[in-house]
């Protein structure tokens, strides 16, 4: 069986050996793609070892990734999740356990410009959303919008350091001191982006990271809470196991009659006192099923030693796009890209047109789409303008309460930097880009 078992991975590393060698793009033939995973043979190689060893459920490659991927949050503990929403979801539903901070009812300011599933958990845990407007050029929320809405029912402020750039944090952590505001940072879109030599993700006493194919690294799906202490942990770590009280996990968790604590069989339930319990069996908290897969992890391990250079060609994709489009910046609000203090692993190039009669999104993003550069509007722009929250707002009042907000919903859209994304693709978005200034008689 063992030699069968390296027949079987030489052949499978001998296939991606060929397939990578044998990748190719055609820029104007194929499309380049707005985001995408970079994945080869040794990602592959690492989840298929996984499925052979017959091991399924978050184990020792979970424990592994935990241990690793916590320091690059700039935090000393980690659980590892199936998605960043669900990561998002367990902050906030840890705020309110009895072993955190007990919280039942609150206030929660947030961005009106977010991803919905920054928004939805904390409707989903019964808060009540607080929203101030964004920064046009960073896209970040707005610190000073922030100390507007403060009263004393709002306890906690979350929000996401938007497509790899840090927000002001000088400004906010000034103000989470002042107004004794639990701080919860979104930081998918931007890991190992850093604020005045600290990581985003390290601020808060909580942060999230998401690896969906679109992001920095990625574990096919996944996400990550990185918690400031090991009571925080534990909690969040019951409640993507079910609400179960027990931390042991892996094989040798279930080889051993004790479990890794060593007190798998003592009394758990005080008002049970002359029964034994089983620790996996006792229940803390009201929690979920929010477990990734080991082989999942197992990508995710090979994933982190490619972060240095993922990060090179997305910093190198991003300067070469901005120094072309600063020809058209009477046209374009760029990206804020000199702050001395901010260290950007950029996730996306974002442009929002300024006020012109030339031309507008829909007519730039179509000129794209046809020589086949893939686009996408930022996020959904305001989400307060969506279906599903118009019983939060009225329309009218969403438009014009958050106008950068309401701007970014109409007149931004995002391109492309993804590490599979090369020199020649560069070039031929920079000659997309001149056709259709040309095709306007802009230039």
């Amino acid at each position: 069986m063992d030699e069968l078992k390296e027949e079987l991975l030489k052949t499978i590393e001998k296939y991606y050996e060929n397939k990578d060698k044998n990748r190719t793009h055609i820029p104007g033939k194929d499309v380049i793609q707005h985001a995408g995973p970079y994945l080869r043979k040794e990602e592959f190689l690492a989840a298929i070892k996984t499925l052979l060893n017959e091991w399924m459920v978050t184990g020792e490659n979970g424990q592994k990734f935990e241990n690793e991927f916590c320091k690059l949050m700039g935090q000393p503990h980690g659980i590892v999740t199936n998605s960043g929403s669900s990561a998002n979801l367990l902050m906030l539903s840890a705020l309110k356990s009895k072993s955190t901070y007990n919280l039942k009812k609150a206030k929660v300011i947030t961005p009106a410009f977010c991803f919905p599933t920054t928004l939805n958990p904390i409707i989903q845990n019964g808060f009540e959303p607080v929203f101030v407007d964004v920064k046009l050029g960073d896209y970040n929320i707005d610190p000073d919008e922030i100390e507007k809405v403060i009263d004393e029912d709002c306890k906690v402020l979350f929000f996401s350091h938007n497509f790899g750039t840090p927000a002001d944090m000088d400004k906010i952590m000034k103000i989470v001191e002042e107004h004794d505001l639990i701080l919860l940072e979104d930081n998918c879109d931007a890991l190992r982006s850093q604020y005045d030599g600290k990581l985003t993700g390290s601020f808060g006493v909580m942060s999230s990271c998401s690896f969906y194919p679109a992001h920095h690294m990625t574990l096919g799906e996944g996400g990550f809470v990185a918690c400031s202490n090991e009571n925080l942990a534990r909690v969040v770590r019951s409640l993507r196991d079910w609400g179960r009280g027990c931390y042991c996990v892996g094989k040798k968790a279930n080889e051993s009659k004790t479990g890794t604590c060593g007190k798998r069989f003592d009394n758990w339930i005080e008002s049970m006192p002359n029964e034994v319990f089983d620790h996996k069996f006792v229940y803390g908290e009201i929690g979920y099923n929010l477990k990734p897969l080991d082989l999942q992890c197992a990508m995710g391990l090979e994933q982190i030693k490619r972060l240095d250079w993922f990060e090179g060609r997305r910093k190198e994709n991003f300067e070469q796009l901005y120094h072309h489009f600063k020809k058209y910046e009477d046209f374009f609000i760029l990206p804020e890209y000199n702050d001395p203090k901010k260290i950007i692993n950029w996730f996306g190039f974002i442009l929002t047109l300024k006020n012109t009669s030339k031309f507008n999104r829909h007519d730039i993003c179509d000129f794209y789409e046809d020589h086949k550069v893939s686009t996408r509007t930022f996020f959904g722009g305001n989400t307060l303008l969506h279906p599903a929250y118009s019983d939060i707002i009225k329309y009218d009042e969403a438009m014009t309460k958050y106008p950068n907000s309401t701007k970014i919903t109409t007149d931004t859209f995002i391109l492309g930097l993804h590490p599979s994304i090369g020199p020649e693709q560069i070039e031929w978005m920079k000659n997309v880009t001149d056709k259709f200034f040309i095709s306007k008689e802009l230039i």
